[in-house]
Order: structure tokens, then sequence, then C-alpha cells
């Protein structure tokens, strides 16, 4: 195209969810009490480890904090534009600025795979804990936790570097800055683009794909081996209450990383706006919402915990 006349786009204006009057007040209720849902879950998570010194200690119990701090962010980084945009209407309410926009797609992707490496750390430690627990102690150090967590960092933060730079790079015509989706994400931006962004595509994919199977495949691996160390176990209860609790976490980890393949694995041409935001609603809103309840308010050392918080706050 040629783009030599046009003028570029100093801002997008982000087209939420509906466009509907009369599906605004339901739908900013439900994500406002969604969103409230997961910030007070995932920081009572993060307050009753923290209370606790042996859960504090504990990597299964770290990796949840990260898990949950991680989530808190991540939905921030979201949640109250779609709340203004689905509030105030569409127009100024759901206008970013370029930089904005780019700004926000950085720490988008960078907390999202910070999520899903966490995940797979916790499906490493599970993995030790259940089949190797004689050497969980000495496996699991603190040393360890650490260098999986700075590890998911730089990967996240490089990943999300190659893709902001590789974005930026992009023309983006004023006559088209509609963005359709809730937030600054890569596909629909790419769709905007009035300059060709063939190598975006080419190297975006490329770089999901590695990035996202890594941890999904260490998930799947640990998960495998827990499953077969299950049914050696002689108690139909023990094998009953372990195939509950790997049970939902894999239909989490399903739903998180079946979602992201939906709308970051398939080309371009074939990008569905509708159907893109519903997917993207799992893993941005859903999934962080789910994690603290999946993950740690079921478990009984933390509704110990939570107790013990509860009990010295009223003495």
């Amino acid at each position: 195209m040629d783009v030599q006349n046009q003028s570029f786009a100093s801002e997008f204006i982000l087209l939420g969810l509906s466009d509907r009057v009369e599906l605004r007040t339901p739908l900013f209720f439900l994500f406002l009490a969604m969103y409230v849902l997961t910030v007070t879950g995932n920081i009572l998570t993060v307050v009753a480890i923290q209370s606790n010194a042996h859960l504090s200690s504990t990597p299964m119990y770290f990796f949840l904090r990260c898990l949950s701090l991680v989530d808190v962010a991540f939905t921030s980084n979201i949640i109250p534009t779609m709340l203004l945009s689905l509030h105030i209407g569409h127009g100024k309410a759901g206008a970013i600025s370029y930089t904005g926009c780019l700004i926000q797609m950085y720490i988008f992707l960078v907390l999202g795979n910070m999520d899903s490496y966490v995940l797979a750390a916790m499906a490493i430690d599970r993995y030790v804990a259940i089949c190797n627990p004689l050497q969980y102690t000495k496996i699991m150090s603190h040393r360890l936790c650490l260098l999986l967590l700075a590890g998911s960092c730089l990967v996240s933060h490089l990943h999300s570097l190659v893709q902001t730079v590789l974005l930026s790079r992009l023309t983006f015509c004023a006559s088209a800055n509609m963005v359709p989706h809730f937030f600054c994400d890569i596909q629909p931006l790419l769709k905007l683009s009035c300059s060709d962004n063939s190598i975006n595509e080419l190297v975006g994919i490329t770089a999901d794909f590695i990035v996202i199977m890594t941890p999904f495949l260490c998930v799947v691996i640990s998960y495998i081996h827990i499953l077969v160390t299950i049914l050696k176990i002689p108690s139909t209860r023990g094998k009953w209450k372990a195939f509950s609790t790997c049970g939902s976490h894999l239909t989490v980890v399903t739903l998180f990383y079946g979602s992201v393949a939906w709308v970051y694995f398939r080309p371009l041409s074939s990008y569905a706006a509708v159907k893109d935001q519903v997917a993207s609603i799992v893993y941005t809103v859903l999934i962080p919402m789910f994690n603290p309840f999946i993950y740690s308010l079921r478990n009984t050392k933390m509704q110990v915990a939570l107790k013990r918080m509860v009990w010295r706050r009223k003495m």
C-alpha cells in the first residue's frame, strides 16, 4: 500500500467487548465482580503464605505466591481499561496512545509468559515431590527456585522485547486505528498495519511456538510421570485424592494453553475478532480468577494458615 500521502496513527481506539449499549452495564458488573474476586483471592493467597514462616520457605508455596502476584498484575494491566470502556462507552474512553498501546502489550506479554513458566515450575515441583519425595528438599532448593524464577523473567522479557520492537517498525494509518479488541494484543494490531507484516507474522508464530510450547511440554511430561506414580498407589482413596488434585490442575493448564494456542498459533489471515476475544477472556480473566481457588485456597495447609491469620487479627 502506498502510504506516502497517509497520516499516521498517534493513538488507537479499543473497541472493547461489545458495541451494543444494552450489554455494557451487565458486562461491566460481571467483569468487575470477576476482577474483585481475582484480586481478593490472589492477595489472600500471598498474605496467607507470607504470614506463615513454614509455608513461605516451601518451594511449592514460593511458586504459588509468585503465581498470585503475577496474576494480580496481569489482570490489572487489562481489566481496568476494559471496565472503563464498558462504563463510559467507546470513543475517548477506549482511546490509548501509540506508546501506551506498545507498553500495555509489552507488559501483557511479559506477565502472560511468566504465568506460563510459573505453572511449568509448579508442575516440576509436584513431579519431584510425588515421584522423588526422598530427594525433594535437596533437588528443589531455594537456589533452584530462584533460578527458575529468574529464567522465566529473562525469557519473558526477551520474547516481549522482540515482539514489541518488531511491531514498532510497522506503519499504522490514522484512517484505520480501530482495534477490535479490549486490549492491545499482537494479532489485532498486525491486522491494522498498512505496511508489510510478513516478517512479524513469521517471527511471531515461531517465537510464540518455542516460548509457549517449552513450558507446556514441561507440564505434560511432569504430569505423565505423576499419573504413572499415582497408579502405583495401593490405596483407592489415595489414588482418588491424587487424581482429583491433578485433574483440577490439568483442567486449568489445558484451558490456559488451549486458549493461548487458539489465538497465537494460527495464521493472521484466520484471525476472527469475536472468537479470539472469547479465547482471550479465558486466559486473561478466567484463569487468573480460578488459579487461587484451584491451587491455593482448596489446600488444607492454606486454609489453616488463613484461619490462623484471621484469628491473630481478631486477637
